[in-house]
């Protein structure tokens, strides 16, 4: 639904997520309303989760349904539909003691109720990263610099404290410098998208992750 007629497009992405799992019939009406669902075989079950949410709903049948998204996949509209049938398992890369707040997109997952997973260099370099189908980086860097925040932070306990810890994971997995853990993490990231993994990138990751393969 558009944003005049949703009251939380979070949590509808939740229950979107939720429908799926649970094998109903779901698909993405693209250009339709802001990019709305429609979930074909809803029942008085899925209903509920929506009001439970509080998620807005509109009820049409099944023919008017089928027909709209006929009339949404034509050559002459900018618009086209898209089944949904699998749910991908996400993982968060994150470190240890990262606060809720740092990431924008863990809140949204967790406000959603969507499943995650965070993850951090252990078990990206033990291989368990192939257990995802979806990966989301936010400040890291990956240039083994220790982040954006040395201008600023450089003198403060907490910064001291996270270059020590950083500097003893790294020779903790048999790398001299943390820019080579940091780097071999970004190759293994590499070679997850290449054999069809999701990633998603923002803050520094976007550059320190280029920087690091380069």
């Amino acid at each position: 639904m558009d944003e005049t007629h949703q009251r939380d497009h979070l949590k509808a992405y939740g229950l979107l997520y939720n429908a799926i799992e649970e094998g109903y019939d779901c698909h993405w009406l693209l250009n339709f309303r802001g990019g709305s669902f429609a979930i074909l075989d809803a029942d008085s079950k899925l209903i509920q989760q929506a009001l439970l949410r509080g998620v807005s709903y509109e009820s049409r049948t099944t023919v008017q349904l089928v027909q709209l998204m006929a009339d949404l996949a034509s050559p002459a509209q900018n618009t086209n539909t898209v089944a949904l049938q699998r749910i991908p398992k996400i993982a968060v890369y994150s470190p240890d003691g990262a606060q809720p707040w740092d990431d924008a997109v863990t809140m949204v997952l967790e406000y959603a109720d969507i499943p995650f997973t965070t993850i951090y260099d252990t078990e990206i370099l033990d291989g368990s990263l192939g257990d995802y189908q979806w990966l989301h980086l936010h400040h890291e860097d990956f240039t083994g610099q220790y982040g954006k925040f040395y201008g600023s932070y450089r003198d403060a306990a907490w910064y001291i404290n996270q270059k020590a810890s950083f500097e003893a994971a790294a020779r903790e997995m048999g790398y001299a410098k943390v820019s080579q853990q940091k780097g071999a993490v970004a190759k293994t990231i590499s070679t997850f998208v290449d054999n069809g993994g999701f990633l998603f990138a923002m803050c520094s990751a976007t550059d320190s992750y280029d920087i690091a393969l380069a």
